[in-house]
């Protein structure tokens, strides 16, 4: 295994990425960029970036916030969240930075990309989508789905007219931050662009299943080994389909 520590730029803000890959054979291949929780990026998603290269990936942690910031607790983190769910122009121009610095990187494909996220990093991917970027796919895993957090409501923004890739959501059945009448609306939104999605609905996982690091049931926050499992499994097989070997 091998990681490097990536140095990129977003409108004059300093991010710090984490790139993995295996084999030797310095081969081209296709990279995966991991966009990260609402407290940052953590040893969680440099976790995913080490799994996706072991599956044959260049796996890239993004990082959303700049300078690699993290929070400590769920107050701080909405902080650090907040601005980019309410300003979406400026959640895309973070994400899509991404693709600029790994794209002309020596092991990847730029025409072979993809994207996971995470939580708040879910919604980031599906903005990553809606903007019409270079992406062969999209998988969020327990995202964000609508446009209210709390009081909050963000500010919509036109998609591109020609979107891409392909979406894949996977989601909790016991979620509560997604309403169903926010999972009615995107997917009428995808079908009516034309596309190819698909939503896996896990009966007994919560927000944040895949985080083994989570345990808040009552307020509906709990890792489900289960089916953090079969999601991954869904997110393999969704990738085979786009970039065959």
């Amino acid at each position: 295994m091998e990681t490097e520590t990536i140095h990129y730029q977003c409108n004059g803000v300093d991010l710090t990425g984490y790139l993995a890959y295996t084999d030797n054979s310095r081969a081209k291949r296709p990279a995966i960029i991991i966009a990260h929780a609402w407290r940052g990026q953590d040893d969680f998603a440099r976790e995913k970036a080490r799994e996706l290269a072991e599956l044959g990936y260049v796996g890239f942690a993004a990082d959303l916030y700049g300078n690699a910031t993290h929070a400590d607790n769920n107050e701080d983190a909405q902080k650090l969240m907040l601005p980019l769910f309410l300003n979406r122009q400026l959640l895309r121009d973070r994400i899509s930075a991404a693709i600029d610095a790994i794209k002309t990187h020596p092991l990847v494909n730029e025409e072979a990309i993809g994207a996971i996220g995470f939580c708040f990093g879910g919604l980031a991917v599906i903005e990553l989508l809606r903007s019409g970027a270079p992406i062969r796919g999209a998988v969020s895993f327990h995202g964000v789905l609508g446009y209210n957090f709390g009081d909050y409501k963000a500010q919509k923004i036109p998609n591109a007219d020609n979107i891409n890739g392909s979406l894949l959501m996977l989601h909790g059945y016991k979620d509560p931050f997604v309403k169903p009448e926010e999972i009615q609306a995107i997917q009428k939104e995808f079908s009516e662009a034309g596309v190819n999605w698909q939503m896996n609905i896990y009966s007994d996982a919560m927000h944040a299943f895949t985080n083994p690091l989570s345990n808040e049931p009552e307020k509906g926050m709990q890792y489900h080994q289960e089916t953090a499992y079969r999601a991954w499994q869904a997110m393999c097989n969704f990738f085979d389909d786009i970039f065959p070997s």
